[in-house]
């Protein structure tokens, strides 16, 4: 079993560390937590390393492993599978030991590990995919058992994703219409019924940044994310992606409320504060960089001055 990254996972693994705020949400809904959003989240290396029988060293890299810190701390791991894959089990028990092993101790001889919160998102389910995955471990002392949430993103309506904020979700919504796509390409109707569902999905996240509900920042990484999961799972099919990707602007060159980095700008804020803030706007353009944006659109949505791309682009070339 080897790791073999897709477009999916790449667009999970960039809503997790570049728009943390999305986490919570999802962590409420499938662990039944109650995170009010005030939580602290902490990231931990992905890149594990297994032993095997034969000695060999194994590289395994978890799609998220992280911490949050509120009344109590939790560690979580996730996982974005595109199909139901009875492989995915053992993989889980893998990156699981591993995790425990990670931060376990030693105390007078015993061994203290700590599995953590886990869960598994299938972009596509089948009738025999499970509500929940289940490890059973035996011992000679009895046995236990390691439950794993499964989160289907086909079940969620549109209406459940905004509601329950599960705005994480938004990027693979059209898993939902995949079986759809043949007949969308040849029929202008339900062409333009998945168009008016995109639409509803702009005019949504609009609003919910007019209402200071959502940064710009965040609305832009979820609208470019689509694009990209869109761009991989139509790609047998022009018409429907040219006409998602005319609904959603493509790459979004053009903001109604640039609103990154205002808040907390105003008169008489403390140096220290507005230093944090030119430090957050620097990341922010070099994650667009990385995506592929252009030096000017990338200092548009980060609004950051001309002396501080210069600093950035220093910084990248260091790297």
């Amino acid at each position: 079993m080897q790791n073999i990254n897709t477009p999916y996972d790449d667009v999970f693994k960039t809503l997790l560390n570049d728009c943390t705020e999305l986490v919570i949400p999802l962590l409420n809904e499938v662990f039944h937590e109650s995170y009010d959003g005030t939580e602290e989240i902490q990231f931990y290396p992905n890149e594990h390393f297994l032993n095997r029988k034969d000695g060999q060293e194994v590289e395994r890299i978890t799609d998220s492993c992280f911490v949050v810190k509120g009344n109590l701390v939790k560690k979580y791991h996730i996982e974005c599978q595109s199909s139901p894959d009875d492989s995915m089990l053992i993989r889980m028990f893998e990156y699981d030991s591993q995790i425990a092993l990670d931060d376990s101790q030693v105390i007078q001889g015993v061994l203290r590990v700590r599995f953590p919160n886990s869960a598994v998102l299938f972009l596509r389910h089948n009738k025999n995919t499970p509500d929940e995955m289940r490890i059973e471990i035996e011992t000679s002392d009895g046995e236990f058992f390691l439950n794993i949430p499964v989160i289907k993103m086909q079940k969620y309506t549109l209406e459940e994703i905004f509601q329950k904020q599960l705005l994480m979700l938004l990027p693979f919504y059209i898993f939902t219409y995949e079986k759809e796509l043949k007949v969308m390409e040849a029929d202008e109707k339900r062409l333009q019924s998945l168009q008016m569902e995109y639409q509803k999905i702009l005019e949504r996240l609009n609003e919910m940044c007019q209402r200071g509900i959502l940064s710009e920042y965040v609305k832009c990484t979820i609208l470019d994310m689509t694009g990209k999961v869109v761009e991989s799972i139509a790609r047998h099919y022009e018409k429907v992606k040219e006409g998602v990707k005319a609904v959603m602007g493509g790459k979004v060159l053009e903001y109604e409320a640039k609103t990154i980095l205002k808040r907390g700008i105003r008169e008489g804020v403390q140096q220290g504060i507005r230093q944090g803030l030119n430090e957050k706007g620097i990341q922010i353009f070099c994650n667009l960089l990385n995506r592929g944006y252009s030096v000017e659109d990338a200092q548009s949505i980060a609004e950051i001055d001309d002396e501080l791309v210069k600093i950035a682009l220093k910084k990248r070339e260091e790297e």
